[in-house]
C-alpha cells in the first residue's frame, strides 16, 4: 500500500491509527499500573499496621494521605528543576506509585462511615485536618526542596 492508501484506510477504518497511538501508550499504561500496585500495597501495609477503631481517626490514611503529598512535591521538584528523567518515570512513580499510596477515595469513605455511625465531628476534624495537612505538605516540600537544592549548587 501506498502512504495515500494507508492514510485513506486509517481515515476511513481509524484502525491503523488507534493501534499506532496503543503501541505508543501501552508502556505508559503498563508502568502506571505497576506503580499503583506497588503503591496501594504499601496503602493496605500501612492500614494493617495502623488499624483504625470504629469510629476512631483514621490515622493511617491521614499519614498515608500526609506523607504521600509531601513526596509528589520533593519529586515534582526534582523532576522539573532538576533532573530530566526518562518519560516512564512520572507515570510510574508519579501517578502510578504515589496515586496508589495516596487515598482520597478512602478519605472520603471514611468521613461518610464516621458520619453514618454517629461521629460526625470526628468526621469533620479529618475532612479539615487531611485537607490543610495535606496542602501544607505539599508546599512545605516543594519549599524545602527547592531551598536544599539552590543551597547545594555551587
Amino acid at each position: 500500500m501506498t502512504a495515500p492508501e494507508t492514510e485513506s484506510l486509517s481515515v476511513r477504518t481509524g484502525r491503523p491509527a488507534r493501534r499506532q497511538a496503543w503501541r505508543a501508550q501501552a508502556p505508559v499504561v503498563a508502568v502506571v499500573a505497576l506503580g499503583g500496585a506497588l503503591g496501594a500495597f504499601g496503602r493496605y501495609a500501612a492500614t494493617l499496621w495502623w488499624p483504625t477503631p470504629p469510629g476512631g481517626f483514621p490515622w493511617a490514611t491521614f499519614w498515608t494521605n500526609v506523607v504521600g503529598c509531601a513526596v509528589i512535591g520533593v519529586f515534582m521538584v526534582v523532576i522539573t528543576d532538576v533532573w530530566a528523567a526518562h518519560r516512564l518515570v512520572r507515570p510510574f512513580f508519579g501517578t502510578g506509585v504515589l496515586g496508589g499510596f495516596t487515598t482520597f477515595s478512602t478519605y472520603a469513605v471514611d468521613i461518610q462511615k464516621l458520619t453514618d455511625s454517629g461521629h460526625p465531628g470526628t468526621g469533620l476534624a479529618y475532612l479539615a485536618a487531611t485537607l490543610c495537612a495535606a496542602l501544607a505538605a505539599v508546599r512545605l516540600a516543594v519549599t524545602a526542596a527547592r531551598r536544599v537544592l539552590k543551597w547545594r549548587q555551587p
